[in-house]
């Protein structure tokens, strides 16, 4: 038998840090430690336990005996059930200081390394509305708040359109203005639902795997293109096309509305045909004079005016002179690839995803960069000895691996290579100090700048300069 959860009351718990995943972090009175889930630092909190571990708690704060000065009003409406913006009650200024803080802890914790001085991390000029994708979810059964349960009211309409809520995949949260994405975002949204609950158009029950409506996907890009792509769950031509020419008409600035049928268990869509029913079948965002291709399954960074000052430290920290062969690993859609390229004789791109490389040639091609090549394949297998000797010996590498961050092959293999210098960009400065203890007997850290991508949660990007030692 399992044994029960026992919780735990602790009074007058002062909140003294922020910790990984958005959580805050105070102490029990046997010093173990306790992450709350809502609370931030500088509150003095009742708190009662969730879980109990050997090393620590998790609770929530049941009540506040004094507010810390570092709190603001949230923005948003659903701040606090949507799970989204997690840091939106904390203000931006201490909101960048905690990810600067969790940055330098994790290279000198975990990564046990000495480091220079690290630059003040970059913030973002936009708190909101600064995301340039969002997806969101059809449901039939839409979360009820305590306060609808409790007016013992019979509620009829239960579709929503909007977000799950966390740890809740059959519950979405529906979602009357959202700021993390820019207009006419929220307008298509709330117009999409409005025209299809008029209208009879079931929404997706996920339970019983029915329903026409699945997902709703906006993509805006820096030249003003919008992309709308609506994933249904059946395939209904005559109210799939009510609807898609409704939102043709009105909203004429979409410039590609697509749309997909997706029977499976799962709503994800890089194994579906992408159909597009106007416009075009993809977007462009633009940076610098370059254009890029953005389809529906296309990665792209999610903040294009923060991808544009992340890149500019990237290339600023490889200080090409023009000479530099640049290797240029987990490269995706190629875009720090050709956004250094100007700066360097050649860039060698690899990424994994056999679409990403589509898009990085395609993009290439239409920039006219000619001193750029794309190969796909896994990175621990592709980039070995053999794939240097083919393509030289790189003066640079940049890498920019996902949030696991290399696999220790890789590492390796960037070991024997030993370039003068390798740029590291992450976004998960915990699996990035890891990688760079492995390689700190030959290379020092010599530049750290942490970026903020995402206002309003714990995310945070980090750029490393490694310079081969002496």
């Amino acid at each position: 038998m399992r044994k029960k959860n026992r919780r735990q009351t602790f009074e007058h718990v002062q909140v003294i840090d922020a910790g990984a995943k958005g959580k805050s972090v105070g102490k029990a009175p046997d010093g173990r430690v306790i992450f709350l889930s809502n609370a931030i630092p500088g509150d003095v909190v009742d708190v009662m336990t969730t879980k109990k571990r050997k090393a620590y708690f998790e609770g929530v704060a049941t009540h506040f005996h004094s507010l810390s000065p570092k709190r603001t009003t949230p923005e948003c409406e659903h701040f606090g059930v949507c799970g989204g913006c997690k840091w939106q009650n904390m203000g931006y200024e201490h909101q960048l200081s905690f990810k600067q803080k969790e940055v330098e802890n994790n290279l000198k914790r975990i990564g046990h390394l000495e480091l220079p001085e690290i630059t003040p991390i970059l913030g973002s000029k936009k708190q909101y509305f600064y995301r340039n994708k969002m997806e969101f979810s059809f449901s039939n059964s839409r979360w009820l708040t305590q306060k609808e349960i409790n007016s013992e009211i019979d509620i009829e309409d239960r579709n929503a359109l909007g977000f799950h809520i966390p740890g809740m995949w059959d519950k979405i949260l529906d979602i009357k203005k959202c700021h993390l994405q820019q207009d006419p975002s929220n307008a298509i949204r709330l117009e999409t639902k409005s025209f299809a609950t008029k209208n009879g158009l079931s929404f997706f029950n996920p339970r019983k795997q029915e329903g026409l409506l699945r997902t709703l996907m906006i993509r805006t890009a820096s030249t003003g293109e919008i992309m709308v792509l609506i994933q249904f769950y059946e395939d209904d031509r005559e109210q799939r096309k009510l609807l898609l020419n409704h939102l043709q008409e009105r909203f004429p600035e979409i410039t590609a509305l697509l749309y997909v049928i997706n029977s499976k268990q799962n709503d994800t869509i890089y194994d579906q045909e992408v159909i597009c029913h106007s416009g075009r079948d993809h977007i462009v965002e633009e940076m610098e004079g370059l254009q890029f291709k953005i389809n529906a399954k296309s990665f792209y960074q999610t903040n294009s005016e923060q991808a544009y000052e992340l890149y500019k430290v990237t290339r600023d920290f490889a200080n090409l002179s023009g000479d530099e062969l640049v290797y240029d690993l987990y490269t995706g859609t190629g875009t720090i690839a050709q956004f250094v390229s100007k700066k360097a004789k050649k860039v060698i791109g690899v990424e994994s995803v056999p679409e990403a490389i589509e898009d990085a040639i395609a993009n290439a091609e239409h920039n006219n960069i000619a001193n750029v090549e794309f190969y796909v394949g896994d990175m621990k297998n592709v980039f070995n000895q053999s794939f240097i000797g083919l393509h030289g010996k790189p003066d640079v590498i940049i890498t920019d691996p996902p949030r696991d961050g290399m696999h220790k092959d890789v590492v390796e293999q960037l070991l024997k290579v030993a370039p003068p210098k390798i740029v590291y960009v992450s976004c998960n400065s915990a699996t990035q100090a890891r990688d760079l203890a492995l390689m700190k007997h030959m290379y020092e850290v010599t530049k750290v700048q942490p970026v903020d991508m995402f206002p309003q949660t714990h995310h945070v990007e980090n750029v490393v300069l490694l310079e081969k030692r002496v």
